[in-house]
């Protein structure tokens, strides 16, 4: 991490205006910002990045249905999909169209209601090409995707990160402004102690948890209404009070919202589970 600082209060020996040879116990120091500058003319007022400890228990999903209800909302909102060796953001809306670009910008490609996309899938011959790419590739061109696209006046963009604490999720907390972010897990325990690890990572970071979302957490009964826990006991609302995250979101196993992410209609479909994690972000950071 590069550092900058004024010239050090504490004068200690050796000390240069680059901070590079003050010691950590030096009070002058401090870490300059690593975040990468936008395009001169593209803007994003808030950026939520959603998390996972694990693949499979629908990140992605919850990014886009985040997206859509802030969308029908009113506000403009965007996706950048930093899940680069998985990507699955455009076929959830069922967007075929490549993105575009001219020697300066590349420019994003729109849903049927106006959300702004960015992935990797976006840009490839074909969407089942693989990406054969080391790490350091990789984190590239996630950050190219906040640098050299040409937002446009987004109001909230939802970064859909690839799961796990490794080169991207770091990546992504020290190269955009991130507001916050929303973590997904299942019900199994297993999944509960990863969740935790992505909570503490973003607590390394100075990023707050806006909310905990539970996927598959149960599933409903359409003629007695009874909830059944088919993948356990759940340990969330266990995790939120530990950590003091006050929302809690529990999305059940619904076939017709699977058919929905699978046809890429997602923005048809009909569910208020993440409505109060909606409700916080909209109060915390105002459009």
């Amino acid at each position: 991490m590069s550092d900058s600082c004024n010239t050090c209060s504490s004068q200690q020996e050796g000390c240069g205006s680059s901070c590079s040879s003050c010691g950590e116990t030096c009070g002058s120091r401090q870490p300059g910002s690593m975040v990468k500058p936008l395009n001169p003319n593209a803007k994003v007022k808030n950026v939520i990045a959603v998390v996972s400890g694990k693949g499979g228990v629908g990140k992605s999903m919850v990014t886009s249905l985040m997206s859509v209800i802030m969308q029908r909302r009113g506000n403009r909102t965007a996706i950048l999909d930093a899940d680069i060796t998985g990507p699955s953001i455009p076929r959830t809306f069922k967007v075929t169209e490549k993105a575009t670009s001219n020697s300066e910008v590349i420019f994003p490609v729109s849903t049927k209601t106006g959300i702004q996309l960015m992935s990797i899938n976006l840009l490839l011959k074909e969407e089942t090409d693989p990406v054969v790419w080391r790490g350091p590739v990789i984190a590239g061109t996630v950050t190219q995707f906040w640098t050299d696209v040409l937002w446009e006046d987004v109001d909230y963009m939802f970064v859909d990160m690839p799961p796990g604490t490794g080169d991207v999720p770091l990546t992504v907390f020290q190269s955009l402004p991130i507001k916050g972010i929303i973590v997904v897990a299942s019900p199994q325990e297993l999944v509960g102690m990863i969740v935790e690890k992505a909570v503490k990572m973003a607590n390394l970071m100075n990023v707050p948890v806006l909310g905990l979302v539970e996927n598959m957490s149960y599933f409903q009964c359409d003629e007695c209404g009874k909830k059944h826990k088919i993948f356990g006991e759940s340990h969330i609302d266990e995790i939120a009070e530990k950590y003091g995250i006050g929302k809690v979101a529990k999305i059940p196993v619904d076939p017709k919202l699977a058919g929905g992410v699978d046809a890429g209609m997602i923005e048809l479909f009909d569910g208020n589970w993440l409505d109060e994690i909606a409700d916080f972000i909209e109060l915390a950071f105002p459009a």
